[in-house]
């Protein structure tokens, strides 16, 4: 089957494409045939090895795994323990190494595509979903009627964060561009501002909840912005933040959670079938739905992940196999 290697960290010229054996399902997995799969920002910084910290846990010299974590597509066979698939069902969920044509997972970590979705939507769906419905239900505890603020709107996780707190009953004010205004408006948010007019975090209005996932202001600039038992939760950071960058700002987040009644929490959302099935419940209801910006197929993998690395990418940018 072809699939996307890598024999080096670096930028996007280490991915190529080439021929490698069709996965078979243990007992416990379901094989999937990919229909497609998205670029998330875990599968930049592992083809990179930035910050460093990375190489420790994906291998010295270079990547130990594929590229590639979520998919979607259709099951071609599942293993003599699997009970929830069979050959045929229409799928999404992770899994290491899917830009390929194959990939096998275990079924605890695939849930059914809703029919009115897309396989290329349903891939762009579970790393962004999983960190955008973990951070305001999980860790900001959102409540119907509070006022969050949403700072990277624009992006993979932003889109699915305005449409996710408004379906939690939330008033959204969302931070983007100039050229995102409209589309982020789309989704349902109740303000926007333009970053590049305004600096939201010298304005008056205050929020029961900050996301943070753009990664360019500290929880400094949050708190006079944060209501006094309000909550920041943090979720990404900049490419080009350093390891010593990323040690600084998680330990201001800390030592200010310490300091009063705000809290201000980093964290690092984790895959289950059961927020899977949470998010294809509200695409099913279209509470949510899924945006993306461009779609590539497979042998441009490389060339989708050079545009990423650009900056300029908005919601998801999605490989098609």
């Amino acid at each position: 089957m072809k699939a996307i290697v890598y024999s080096a960290y670096g930028t996007a010229d280490v991915l190529k494409m080439a021929d490698v054996e069709k996965p078979a399902p243990a007992d416990n997995e379901v094989l999937v045939k990919i229909r497609a799969a998205s670029i998330n920002a875990p599968d930049w910084r592992v083809m990179s090895g930035r910050p460093s910290v990375m190489r420790l846990m994906f291998g010295l010299r270079k990547p130990k795994i594929r590229p590639g974590i979520d998919m979607a597509g259709e099951v071609e066979a599942v293993g003599k323990n699997v009970t929830q698939f069979k050959p045929g069902d229409a799928v999404f969920g992770v899994c290491k190494g899917s830009f390929a044509e194959y990939a096998c997972q275990t079924q605890a970590r695939l849930a059914a595509k809703p029919e009115n979705i897309t396989f290329e939507q349903a891939a762009a769906t579970p790393v962004c979903g999983f960190t955008a419905l973990q951070g305001f239900r999980d860790y900001g505890h959102l409540q119907s009627g509070q006022r969050v603020l949403m700072n990277g709107a624009s992006g993979g996780v932003g889109t699915f964060a305005v449409q996710i707190a408004k379906a939690l009953g939330a008033n959204v004010t969302a931070v983007c561009s100039t050229h995102n205004v409209d589309m982020v408006r789309s989704l349902g948010a109740d303000r926007v501002i333009d970053y590049t007019q305004a600096d939201f975090t010298k304005e008056t209005q205050t929020y029961d909840i900050i996301f943070e996932h753009a990664g360019n202001h500290s929880a400094t600039a949050y708190k006079r912005i944060l209501n006094p038992s309000g909550i920041s939760v943090m979720a990404g950071v900049p490419h080009n933040m350093s390891l010593l960058g990323l040690m600084k700002h998680m330990m201001t987040a800390l030592a200010l959670s310490r300091l009063g009644k705000q809290k201000f929490v980093p964290f690092i959302a984790k895959a289950n079938q059961t927020d899977l099935v949470t998010l294809a419940e509200m695409m099913a209801a279209g509470k949510i739905t899924p945006t993306i910006d461009k779609t590539y197929p497979l042998s441009e993998t490389a060339e989708a992940m050079r545009y990423v690395d650009t900056g300029h990418a908005r919601a998801k940018v999605v490989i098609t196999v």
